[in-house]
């Protein structure tokens, strides 16, 4: 290997790279669909424009709509095709529409030649020019690793500098983890070998599966494709029967996001793991190698993930907080099954000092709205649920003399409506807790039909950017009752329903062919007030700091979501309990602390710094600059006050102004249920 004079520069890439077999390389022409792939589109499509609750019909804006999203789809960091590619697409930007209701899916697969042609060129030119590249890590120069904005490539050599730029940055991220120059070179081999040998796998069914689900997604981005091979990995996750680490993955450019936290599993338990970290790493055991999987497939990445319950699987990853220019770090986990026991809600009570007066405020957390359905067909009175078990947790909570009550919905994805309405029900008289407006306008106004309340207390409900679907019916019920006061970030904002179709209901497969399955939405929430939960969500009465971007996470981050809109409100009796007064003397005490409380401060300025570090998609190729960018991450994400888990916190039995409490949301709420219990004392 040729000696390197200047600091910083390295000669990556193994030789033995460079006879890599591209030969092997799967001929482009041997891509053509299927003559089932025309019908299932045909029949999709035909579906769509008749049942999908939008109401909009696949035409020539859609068909430009496709197209785009289509491109995206196979390069969305714009890294392999060139803008006179794009340009050749153009004549399929007003026919898509025409031509899958015709059957034919030919497009697709055009597009997809020329993107596996680019690709192979693309390979080609790392093993022949990358091969003996020296970096200088002295250049001060920056790579932008979220290419979604920038423009097409005009030429090949346009294109060479952002793949230059690209993998100096991830040659520059090993050496600073620590990595010898011959790791480094080993290592980035390997990846490319791994990104080749994928796409090299890559089949027909594949691009079809892609294709679809760029157009089932262009009418509301819940409504989906399932080719017959991830209709079997659907009915899995359904089942909750998956063995692993607990965690929803996404592909972000070229890392594996995580973008949800599964309630119950090893990364939940954990407290560590958090949405939007990127994991770089997997490796077996406690003593095995440790995989760079940067560039992977997700379904690979899952592959090495999964595993038997009881095995052990270690993780490297980049912290959500840090960004890009963060230090990794390295988790190890047991896997499990992820059981309905697991999502279970869990009480817990904490102390809090008021004057002279000690305080205890209960907390509810509850991961997902469940139910055993099972044995609920069976007709098992006992049978597990959201409702069951809160209600279980209310009336100890109460023999525990408890001042107040906090539910917690943060990261709160949903699960059963019924379950919602059963858990509002705990908390008003009987009336309606939602509306469901279908696609051929008919509205149901469904109902808790108890008389009971269980809980009369005072109450606060707490919300994330990730509480979404039944956490939103739950929380705006309570809100638009005056029942409790909804404190932390807006949500979510999914107010659409889906259901799935078995595509054998309308197509008649041959021997030896299989088709898949379509998950449609065809219902909207509405809450009683007529206002729906899509896109917008539930705006807390007290809103806490995010470093959530409302436009960037969430519904709203989607442009084929569906829009905000309302019907008429249903008639519903208003709880005198909370009222515009209430909640402006609780906004005011919040500004208070804004102003003097040194904590809380520093919990807003933790968030904003967050908020920003996650805007930040430009790196530092220069060294010293990216070691700089590095420490200074890790400096912050050691001194950050964000929220935590409950059961992660340190609480303090004082007075306000030294009350403690690791979790900054949790601190919020339990300030201002203390000042609801003292109001209603008052």
């Amino acid at each position: 290997m040729k000696s390197m004079k200047k600091v910083g520069s390295i000669l990556f890439f193994l030789v033995t790279f460079s006879v890599l077999s591209w030969a092997s390389v799967k001929d482009t022409t041997s891509f053509q669909p299927k003559a089932i792939y025309g019908k299932e589109a045909q029949t999709i499509i035909a579906i769509l424009n008749n049942n999908h609750y939008s109401k909009i019909k696949f035409n020539d804006s859609l068909s430009s709509a496709i197209l785009d999203q289509y491109v995206q789809s196979l390069d969305g960091s714009k890294s392999f095709f060139l803008k006179s590619d794009i340009q050749s697409f153009e004549k399929y930007r007003t026919t898509l529409d025409d031509l899958t209701q015709l059957a034919n899916v030919d497009p697709a697969y055009e597009i997809y030649k020329v993107f596996r042609r680019r690709f192979d060129e693309r390979m080609s030119y790392i093993t022949t020019h990358l091969v003996n590249e020296q970096f200088d890590f002295t250049i001060d120069e920056e790579y932008e690793t979220n290419r979604e904005k920038e423009p097409w490539a005009v030429n090949e050599q346009e294109l060479n500098d952002v793949w230059r730029k690209n993998i100096k940055n991830q040659a520059l991220s090993l050496k600073l983890s620590g990595k010898k120059p011959e790791e480094m070179s080993k290592v980035l081999a390997e990846r490319y070998e791994r990104m080749n040998k994928a796409m090299r796998q890559f089949n027909s069914e594949d691009v079809f599966n892609i294709y679809m689900n760029t157009i089932t997604e262009a009418y509301d981005p819940h409504t989906s494709y399932f080719s017959p091979k991830a209709a079997e990995k659907f009915k899995e996750q359904m089942t909750l029967s998956l063995e692993g680490i607990g965690a929803r993955l996404q592909t972000d450019n070229d890392y594996t996001k995580i973008a949800e936290i599964i309630p119950g599993g090893p990364a939940d338990k954990s407290t560590i793991l958090k949405a939007n970290d990127r994991i770089i790493g997997v490796a077996q055991g406690l003593e095995g190698d440790m995989v760079d999987v940067i560039g992977w497939r997700i379904d690979d990445v899952v592959k090495l993930i999964k595993g038997p319950k009881g095995t052990t699987v270690r993780l490297s990853y980049l912290p959500g907080e840090t960004g890009l220019t963060g230090s990794s770090k390295e988790i190890t986990l047991v896997r499990e099954k992820i059981k309905l026991e697991d999502q279970k809600a869990k009480k817990e009570i904490v102390p809090y000092k008021q004057g002279v007066k000690d305080l205890k405020m209960g907390v509810i957390t509850i991961p997902s709205f469940y139910m055993d359905w099972e044995a609920y067909q069976k007709g098992d009175p006992d049978y597990t649920s959201t409702s069951g078990d809160v209600k279980k947790l209310i009336k100890e909570l109460q023999a525990d003399k408890v001042d107040g009550l906090i539910i917690d919905l943060r990261n709160n994805g949903g699960g059963s409506l019924a379950e919602a309405i059963d858990l509002t029900g705990l908390f008003i008289k009987n009336g309606p807790v939602v509306q469901v407006k279908n696609s051929a306008n008919r509205i149901e106004v469904a109902k808790d039909d108890d008389p009971s309340v269980l809980f009369t207390g005072p109450l606060v409900v707490m919300t994330n950017r990730f509480s979404a679907s039944a956490s939103e019916i739950f929380a705006g019920a309570i809100q638009d009752y005056n029942r409790g006061v909804v404190v932390g970030e807006s949500t979510y904002g999914k107010g659409t329903v889906q259901t799935v179709v078995d595509l054998k209901r309308f197509i008649q497969p041959t021997e030896g062919e299989e088709v898949g399955e379509l998950k449609i939405t065809f219902q909207k929430f509405y809450r009683v007030t007529g206002s729906s939960t899509q896109h917008k969500g539930v705006t807390p009465d007290v809103k806490l700091p995010s470093p959530f971007d409302e436009e960037e996470y969430g519904e709203s981050a989607n442009p084929s979501a569906l829009p905000w809109d309302e019907i008429r409100s249903t008639l519903y009796e208003k709880t005198p309990i909370v009222n515009k007064q209430t909640l402006a003397t609780l906004n005011k005490s919040y500004q208070d602390r804004v102003k003097s409380d040194v904590q809380l401060n520093k919990f807003i300025s933790d968030t904003n710094e967050a908020r920003r570090t996650m805007k930040e998609t430009k790196v530092s190729l220069n060294e010293a600059k990216r070691k700089m960018e590095m420490e200074e991450a890790e400096r912050k994400r050691a001194n950050t006050s964000l929220g935590t888990k409950l059961g992660d916190k340190e609480t303090g039995n004082v007075s306000t102004p030294g009350f403690k409490m690791d979790d900054a949301y949790l601190r919020e709420s339990v300030l201002i249920l203390s000042e609801l219990i003292v109001q209603r004392v008052g």
